[in-house]
């Protein structure tokens, strides 16, 4: 550990974590410092990258223009999402920082905060707790038991569900690989020699299942962007709940 005994402890999943924030930064400067109107390799993942996400996460749920406002905050989650459990496949790093509660934590505060200041500036206090836990066009007696579960639903577990979610995908993974490569391990130095033939096929199951985590990586990134996204447009049109 770095600091060990002080407040700025750092651990091995924070210096990752600060590693690939590192990492993220130069790759968007680097991509973006001398923007060219036919893009080198770089800026054009960097690119095509973006526009996936203003038009197929921001766009498409809250509109070009409330698209275009919230895209900075909807793309900078994406982004930190998908560097962050990207080290979970790289040799040496092995685990995704997202793998313990803290980020993802952070991460979902983040979205709840927005969320909610957005439908709060939008139509008060009183109106937008009302608008998202009153459900209209049915029976009276039903609010008794319609109005507890919409405030547990939208106030209590969506950050919850956000947290646990990119956290308990991105730890399994890590232990799935973990186990997968530690049992090559095994039967290649450590088993018995006719125990030994189990080798190759743990090492192709981990390596199948890295290419399998390489796509939940991807998909955790797109999934917290997107419910991000849902939670701020339905924010804004609390109204017609």
């Amino acid at each position: 550990m770095l600091f060990e005994g002080t407040p700025f402890e750092l651990d091995r999943l924070m210096l990752i974590r600060l590693l690939m924030t590192v990492l993220l930064v130069v790759f968007m400067l680097a991509a973006f410092r001398n923007p060219r109107i036919v893009p080198g390799k770089l800026q054009n993942i960097a690119e095509a990258a973006l526009v996936f996400v203003k038009e197929q996460i921001a766009d498409e749920v809250l509109g070009k223009e409330s698209g275009r406002k919230y895209f900075p905050l909807i793309a900078t989650i994406f982004f930190t999402v998908l560097f962050l459990n990207f080290s979970g496949i790289v040799p040496g790093l092995n685990i995704s920082s997202n793998a313990r509660i803290g980020m993802p934590l952070v991460l979902a505060v983040i979205a709840y905060v927005t969320f909610n200041y957005v439908g709060i500036r939008k139509f008060g206090f009183w109106r937008y707790m009302r608008g998202s836990v009153v459900v209209s066009d049915v029976p009276p007696w039903a609010h008794g038991l319609l109005i507890p579960i919409e405030f547990v639903s939208t106030f209590i577990l969506r950050p919850f569900t956000l947290t646990v979610r990119l956290m308990a995908n991105m730890l399994a993974g890590h232990i799935m690989l973990v186990l997968f490569f530690s049992a090559t391990w095994y039967f290649l130095f450590d088993a018995t020699a006719w125990m030994k033939v189990f080798s190759p096929f743990s090492l192709l199951a981990g390596v199948a299942f890295t290419a399998f985590e390489l796509l939940v990586i991807g998909l955790q990134a797109y999934v917290f962007a997107l419910l991000t996204a849902v939670y701020i447009s339905e924010a804004k049109h609390v109204d017609s709940h």
